[in-house]
C-alpha cells in the first residue's frame, strides 16, 4: 500500500466512526411499552455503531502510528549514523510520530464518553 492510500482509508475510517457517533442520541422513554421497547433496541444498536467506532479509531491510529515511526526511524538511525550530534532533533520526530496514537486514544475517549 502507498502512502497515500494508507491516508485515504484512515481518513474513511474515522470519518464513518464519526458519523456513528453523530448519528448516536440519548433515548426519550416513550409511554407506550411497546414503543419503549423500539427505542431500546434502536439505543442499543447506536451503543453498538459507538464500540466498533472505538474500535476502528484505536486499531487505524495505532497502524498509522507504527507505520510512522517504522518510516522515521528508519530515516533517524540513517541521519544519527552519519551525524551522532542530532539525536535530540531525531527523537522530536520519532515522537511526533508517535503522536498519531495518543490522537487516536484521545478520539477514542471522547467517542467512549457518548456511550
Amino acid at each position: 500500500m502507498k502512502h497515500g492510500e494508507i491516508t485515504g482509508w484512515a481518513v474513511a475510517l474515522l470519518a464513518l466512526a464519526t458519523a456513528a457517533a453523530a448519528r448516536a442520541q440519548p433515548a426519550v422513554a416513550p409511554a407506550e411499552p411497546a414503543v419503549t421497547a423500539a427505542v431500546t433496541a434502536a439505543a442499543a444498536s447506536d451503543r453498538a455503531w459507538i464500540a466498533v467506532s472505538i474500535a476502528a479509531v484505536m486499531a487505524v491510529a495505532c497502524l498509522a502510528a507504527a507505520y510512522a515511526v517504522a518510516r522515521v526511524g528508519a530515516a533517524a538511525m540513517g541521519v544519527l549514523a552519519e551525524k551522532p550530534e542530532l539525536t535530540g532533533r531525531v527523537l522530536i520526530f520519532v515522537g511526533l510520530a508517535e503522536g498519531i496514537a495518543i490522537y487516536g486514544l484521545i478520539i477514542a475517549i471522547m467517542l467512549l464518553g457518548k456511550l
